[in-house]
């Protein structure tokens, strides 16, 4: 008896949502790290040269993001330092919760004070986040590696 063209789309079509399914979480977690970690450094990279904040990073804290309760210089500051310390961890794989916790916290300043109008972006942002603070950095880190080595 001949399978009907129906029933052999459906087929394929589980088969392919079972193969969704087999995408190891610790693939997306790495592309995940590795991906916001670039976003959030190459920001963090406009507000400086060399070991020095930039006074056009503090001009912008200055005028146009203007955070509530923080004066500009400290804000133009922690951003910087956040930007590139926050994504080395997360590169490396190290306290890596923790540090997509810090830069959500950053994501959601800057969309609730800085650019609201900006909620797509920061929602991908979030996503990746969230995925490695859901799910931890996968097995290609140090935090996994640090795991293992207590387990022992």
């Amino acid at each position: 008896m001949a399978l009907a063209p129906s029933q052999t789309a459906i087929g394929r079509f589980r088969c392919l949502i079972s193969l969704f399914g087999r995408i190891p979480q610790d693939l997306t977690a790495l592309i995940a790290r590795l991906s916001i970690a670039a976003v959030f450094w190459q920001s963090g990279q406009t507000k400086v040269e060399g070991w020095q904040v930039t006074e056009s990073a503090v001009y912008l804290f200055e005028t146009e993001y203007k955070l509530p309760l923080v004066d500009p210089w400290l804000a133009a500051h922690l951003a910087a330092f956040s930007e590139h310390f926050f994504p080395v961890l997360l590169v490396l794989g190290f306290a890596s919760r923790f540090a997509a916790l810090a830069l959500l916290g950053m994501t959601l300043v800057i969309e609730i004070f800085v650019f609201p109008a900006a909620w797509p972006t920061h929602g991908t942002w979030a996503a990746c986040l969230l995925i490695v603070i859901a799910g931890g950095p996968g097995k290609v880190s140090l935090d996994h590696m640090v795991a293992a080595w207590f387990r022992r």
